[in-house]
């Protein structure tokens, strides 16, 4: 009888995936940081951050900010305070992100506040500054919390339904 190769061996062996990749890959950061930020989301004690919770933050800072034009845009304040809905509002995603980024270690901290920086330019200037923020928020120290909010994400907050 004769025998098989290797190679139709391996074929009909399943396929499985690599060794150590990440279970998911965020789009535009290299495969040493989305391994990274995967080991910090798996070690952290936080309950906002958990597996996934960076590619969910960094595709909603990215989704807030994609309508084309130049009108002010208002980020929304979430319903409810549970791991999915507080992403509605895109500073929680940007708190998140914040988190993440002083947990990692210098290079894929580097690669990813690149991104950030980037997306933190546009929404400085698609956003208004609220000059009452401290008496508005529980988090005035951080900038992206400064900024005009209420209401529908877009709409002016004088619009918002009460």
């Amino acid at each position: 009888m004769p025998r098989k190769r290797p190679r139709a061996l391996r074929a009909q062996q399943p396929l499985r995936a690599p060794r150590g990749l990440p279970a998911e890959r965020i789009h535009g950061l290299s495969l040493r940081t989305s391994r990274a930020i995967e080991r910090v989301e798996r070690r952290s004690d936080d309950y906002y951050v958990h597996r996934g919770a960076t590619a969910h933050a960094l595709r909603r800072y990215r989704a807030f900010l994609r309508p084309p034009g130049r009108r002010p845009r208002y980020p929304r304040h979430s319903e409810c305070d549970c791991r999915g809905c507080s992403f509605d509002d895109v500073r929680h995603a940007r708190d998140v992100l914040e988190t993440v980024l002083r947990q990692l270690p210098p290079r894929p901290r580097a690669e990813l506040r690149h991104r950030v920086r980037a997306l933190d330019a546009e929404y400085a200037a698609r956003t208004l500054p609220d000059p009452f923020a401290d008496r508005r928020q529980w988090r005035a120290h951080l900038w992206w919390r400064r900024r005009l909010a209420n209401g529908h994400e877009g709409a002016p907050p004088w619009t918002a339904k009460t």
